[in-house]
């Protein structure tokens, strides 16, 4: 059995925490956007986006961000695929769909 994949994908979330760390109160902010805008119907929760987009998906989730692109909320998926290659794939927030994709 390779560990890489396995290696890699426990260094990027610990990346990810040193960097979530780092910006608490930004955090606390984009994630009470992000709730709001939940409640407002502008957007999927994220839950329910990983499974829309689960069968589309190269790989494992292993970082999430959502963000607005021209006045749209997106979801961007970090995804490590079986070969231990980074994915970056944006997910409309609102629809599910899979806007686009690209290897890091």
């Amino acid at each position: 059995m390779d560990l890489r994949p396995h290696r890699i994908r426990a260094l990027i979330l610990a990346a990810a925490l040193v960097v979530v760390g780092g910006g608490t109160s930004a955090l606390a902010r984009d994630h009470d956007d992000a709730r709001r805008a939940v409640e407002a119907g502008e957007i999927r929760a994220l839950a329910e986006i990983l499974k829309v987009v689960k069968g589309k998906l190269p790989g494992d989730v292993v970082g999430v961000k959502l963000e607005r692109e021209a006045g749209a909320w997106m979801y961007e998926l970090r995804v490590i695929d079986e070969k231990g290659r980074l994915f970056e794939i944006h997910v409309d927030a609102r629809s599910g769909e899979v806007a686009r994709t690209r290897e890091k």
